[in-house]
């Protein structure tokens, strides 16, 4: 079993979007997957587990509290997906969960000020925590590559370690969580291009994991 863990300080950053639409790629690539969800505001756990009743294609926990994680371990999943709170004040919780944890995964959205909070982010959980860990570019415009490139090109100038996939963004992801849809489950025009970013994160994340 992995515990992979999906945070940032900076709230906003589509943490749950891309915890939940990761998770639906693995289940669908045969993983059996269980979604944990120790964020206060429980928008994987709550709102979007409630709008979805029983169609999400794996299981969901909401209430687990950090210490509670080591005990998943002993239940037959082959991935754990961890959401966290997105708050400078969630310092302790997000520690807590870390130490726990085999990989994590800090989404950031394509512009300069995500750069700090990302940076104490890794520089106050994740690294001491030694943790293997990715940062992943999201939410980026589909129609302005250039602020993918430009993102890419500034995480390699801090020398952060990085995936070089992006993930895209469309308005099926914003309204997703309303409609308890994951993006294995989109339909319409957007939804190849937004399952093919994530079978392309699904794909490079088993990469990693090989070496």
């Amino acid at each position: 079993m992995r515990v992979i863990t999906v945070l940032n300080q900076k709230g906003g950053v589509g943490k749950s979007t891309v915890l939940m639409n990761l998770a639906a790629v693995l289940q669908e690539a045969g993983m059996s997957v269980l979604v944990a969800d120790v964020d206060p505001q429980a928008t994987s756990s709550g709102d979007w587990a409630d709008s979805a009743g029983e169609s999400l294609p794996f299981d969901i926990t909401g209430s687990t509290s950090p210490a509670e994680l080591a005990q998943l371990r002993q239940l037959p999943y082959d991935v754990v997906l961890v959401d966290t709170p997105g708050s400078m004040e969630a310092g302790d919780v997000l520690a807590a969960v870390l130490s726990q944890s085999d990989f994590a995964i800090l989404p950031m959205e394509p512009g300069p000020l995500s750069v700090k909070p990302l940076m104490r982010t890794v520089e106050k959980l994740v690294v001491p925590a030694g943790v293997p860990y990715r940062v992943l570019v999201n939410k980026v415009d589909p129609r302005v590559q250039q602020d993918a490139d430009d993102a890419l090109e500034m995480l390699r100038t801090y020398e952060i370690p990085h995936f070089t996939t992006t993930l895209r963004t469309y308005k099926v992801h914003t309204f997703a969580p309303l409609a308890g849809e994951v993006v294995t489950q989109y339909t319409g025009r957007a939804s190849m291009r937004a399952v093919e970013d994530f079978r392309k994160l699904h794909s490079e994340l088993l990469t990693i994991w090989a070496k």
